[in-house]
C-alpha cells in the first residue's frame, strides 16, 4: 500500500550537545528536536530527533532523523517509528535512505513494515510504501 501526504515543521529546537571526545571537522555536527504535522493520506504528528553536519549558508551537508509518528495512514490509526537521511550539495537531495522501523507499530499499524521517501520542492512531501501483517 502507499500513503502520500505533506507535512509542516511546527517546531525546530536546536539542542546543545557536547561531543566527547571533541573532534573538529569542516562542518559542525548539530542536534535538534522537531515537531511535524502531516496532512493527506498521512494524517498526524511526529516527534523527531534530527542530527546533521550542515553548512546552512551553502546548503551543503547530511542529516539523519529518527521519527515517532502518531496518526493514520489511509485511515489505519496507530503509531510507529521511521528513520531517514539524505545528503544535499545545495540544489539536490541524494543518497536518500528511508525505512519504517520493524516491530514499532501500534494499533491498526501494528506489524507495519516498509519504506518511503521525502521530497522538498517548496512543499514538504512524504510517502510511505508499506505492508501490514
Amino acid at each position: 500500500m502507499r500513503a502520500d501526504g505533506t507535512f509542516t515543521v511546527k517546531a525546530f529546537v536546536p539542542t546543545d550537545v557536547t561531543l566527547d571526545p571533541a573532534v573538529t571537522t569542516g562542518l559542525p555536527v548539530g542536534v535538534a528536536r522537531l515537531e511535524k504535522h502531516f496532512e493527506g493520506e498521512v494524517v498526524g504528528r511526529a516527534a523527531t530527533l534530527f542530527t546533521a553536519a550542515y553548512d546552512q549558508a551553502a546548503g551543503v551537508g547530511t542529516y539523519v532523523a529518527m521519527e515517532s509518528f502518531e496518526g493514520s495512514l489511509n485511515g489505519y490509526e496507530g503509531a510507529f517509528n521511521f528513520a531517514h537521511s539524505a545528503t544535499t550539495t545545495g540544489s539536490d537531495r541524494a543518497t536518500q535512505f528511508f525505512v519504517i522501523v520493524p516491530s514499532s507499530g501500534t494499533g491498526d499499524l501494528a506489524g507495519i513494515s516498509g519504506t518511503g521517501g521525502i521530497e522538498i520542492d517548496g512543499t514538504h512531501r512524504i510517502w510511505f510504501d508499506y505492508e501490514l501483517d
